[in-house]
């Protein structure tokens, strides 16, 4: 704005009074504008500095004088505001797997959580998604899953990254992708199989048998004894695991189980059990009985 006004010879200073001079384009008058005062009809305050010319032309020429321009802050409305800001997101914009996720949904971090988080489950239906950033059908599939995990509160959505943890997966027998497992309480694994966004159904089948509430007589299993010592033995995880001893069978045999009385309280239909030798002994006097009634 300073070096339109110079150039037109709107604006020039005199040294001697330090003052700024405006000329109107009609008269060739000029009045003289103090530099502490705000021009007339400009929003700019010119100011002067470091003058060093004494010369007094009128012209409109600086002659070396330095001028800085300083003008009013301006504001920022709400709506550079809000694009500014979306500036911001674009840098660091979600990445598709990470969109729509819903709180029962969770990104497994190492083979160590995904065993932490199956055992910590309890009864609760477990669904383990094998995904990849760069595979097209998990994209696709993703948002359809989100969904489904949205209308299935109760249901637990593992996420397992391949590209992070190509590994474990491997140790797992994961080759296909995108892969699915589903899991409960102490009865393990369920079911496992791939599908893409064009065989939802089988997901969709899957989901509903196995997503009623269940009780399970015992602790959650989570992986399989093999997996466990498969992710042991895998020198690119840091997880440890100890098998577990073999149980010998403790179930008592039938001859074992010998009540020494009859309890009083017993009820008829309550089943008895005898050593096969009593039970013999038994089935003779039974028929002695038979015998001796026949006769008579």
């Amino acid at each position: 704005m300073a070096d339109v006004l110079i150039k037109t010879n709107l604006v020039s200073f005199s040294s001697s009074s330090q003052s700024g001079c405006y000329r109107t384009p009609q008269q060739n008058s000029f009045y003289v504008v103090s530099r502490s005062n705000r021009l007339k009809g400009f929003p700019l305050k010119v100011k002067s500095q470091a003058l060093r010319s004494r010369s007094t032309s009128m012209h409109g020429e600086f002659h070396g004088k330095k001028v800085v321009v300083q003008g009013r802050p301006r504001k920022v409305s709400s709506s550079q505001a809000s694009i500014k800001a979306q500036a911001l997101r674009l840098g660091s914009a979600q990445k598709w797997w990470e969109k729509g996720l819903q709180p029962n949904m969770k990104e497994v971090n190492s083979a160590q959580d995904l065993v932490d988080s199956l055992l910590n489950a309890g009864d609760k239906l477990v669904v383990v998604d094998f995904f990849s950033p760069g595979c097209g059908g998990c994209k696709a599939l993703h948002p359809k899953v989100c969904q489904l995990a949205e209308m299935n509160p109760d249901v637990l959505f593992l996420h397992v990254n391949y590209e992070e943890h190509k590994s474990m997966c491997y140790s797992l027998n994961v080759h296909v992708l995108p892969f699915f497992r589903f899991y409960r309480g102490a009865q393990g694994r369920l079911c496992s199989f791939s599908c893409t966004n064009a065989t939802i159904k089988k997901f969709k089948d899957a989901l509903a048998k196995h997503s009623p509430d269940r009780c399970s007589l015992g602790p959650p299993k989570g992986l399989e004894e093999k997996e466990l010592l498969a992710l042991a033995a895998n020198r690119d995880l840091s997880f440890a695991y100890a098998p577990k001893p073999a149980q010998t069978d403790l179930t008592p045999t039938q001859e074992e189980i010998v009540p020494s009385t009859v309890p009083s309280d017993a009820s008829p239909s309550m089943p008895l059990r005898f050593p096969s030798a009593a039970l013999n002994a038994a089935q003779d006097s039974e028929e002695r009985n038979l015998v001796t009634s026949g006769r008579s």
